[in-house]
């Protein structure tokens, strides 16, 4: 049943969209990094420690764009501390911004502990201490502790929405789950990329391969949910489909999704001189329908909100 009250339109600044979009990278590199070094073969450790790494950067960097997005950025640790009887925590369960808040800042820890078991694991000696982040059972029930985590971070974003009294927002129960495939599909993308430009693509080419594999069934994924998001709007779908759907379609569906599954399962569908470069072009686009996803889905709400009173009378 759509929602036809609705509240004022979030205070989001320009920053909400690189937020979404970066979180849901982060949460998604940390789950991917987990699940190769779960798989515990010598081939993805070079692949683990850099999805380690780059998930560590994008929660500073998600971090960043949460606190400039406030307005009042020197105003962030009100959202974790209680600014009349610091430095005692402040947790509102009842909040999805104040979960959301500490869910960043516990993903962030575990990104952290987990890139420098990674780092000590290859490095030096005389760090050996720290192997235990990465080494044995204690590393590998700090990567599972830490996928729960980046599996929310992936997430947060669309439930944060779907709590949100907004149109299209509030008129679904997908839009979580399709954010979640969403971030881990652009993660993958990502970390596909991040290899290359490594230039480890000969030692870590069966991973690549899994990666691969393994963002292509969740694209499948993906536009089967995309397309219950839509199903599930009713009669609002209408609406927001003539003002974006020419962008859904090319920038989403086709450019992100139907293109680069083309490019994983047939590339023989493509010229002959195109197909060496068919992974990295199909993880280009998985990036550019992942941001456009989120563009659409967040810039929709306020057309839609405008012209829904009169589609219910």
């Amino acid at each position: 049943m759509p929602d036809t009250f609705f509240t004022s339109p979030p205070d989001w600044t320009i920053y909400i969209v690189p937020y979404f979009f970066v979180g849901g990278i982060a949460g998604g590199l940390y789950l991917l990094a987990a699940l190769l070094h779960w798989r515990g073969r010598a081939a993805d450790e070079p692949v683990v420690r850099l999805g380690y790494l780059a998930s560590a950067l994008g929660a500073v960097l998600s971090g960043v764009l949460l606190t400039f997005d406030l307005g009042r950025p020197l105003r962030f640790w009100h959202m974790l501390l209680q600014s009349e009887r610091f430095p005692l925590p402040i947790f509102k369960p009842w909040s999805p911004i104040s979960i959301g808040a500490w869910a960043l800042l516990a993903f962030g820890i575990f990104a952290t502990l987990s890139t420098i078991g990674a780092w000590a694991a290859s490095g030096p000696t005389r760090f050996s201490r720290l192997r235990i982040f990465y080494d044995g059972l204690p590393g590998r029930i700090l990567a599972a502790v830490g996928a729960f985590f980046g599996l929310f971070i992936a997430g947060y974003t669309g439930v944060l929405l779907s709590v949100t009294n907004r149109p299209i927002w509030a008129d679904s129960n997908f839009i979580g789950l399709l954010f979640l495939l969403s971030g881990i599909s652009t993660a993958a993308a990502t970390l596909i990329l991040l290899i290359r430009w490594r230039a480890q693509c000969e030692s870590t080419r069966s991973t690549v391969q899994w990666l691969t594999w393994f963002d292509g069934w969740l694209l499948l994924l993906e536009l089967a949910v995309l397309f219950a998001f839509i199903v599930s709007l009713g009669r609002i779908a209408a609406v927001w489909l003539n003002a974006w759907g020419l962008a859904l379609v090319l920038l989403v569906m086709v450019a992100g999704i139907l293109v680069p599954l083309a490019l994983h399962f047939r590339p023989s569908m493509f010229r002959e001189s195109w197909r060496p470069h068919s992974v990295v072009a199909g993880a280009v686009l998985v990036l550019i329908g992942g941001f456009f996803l989120r563009v659409v889905v967040l810039a929709a709400s306020d057309a839609i909100s405008r012209t829904q009173a009169g589609l219910f009378r």
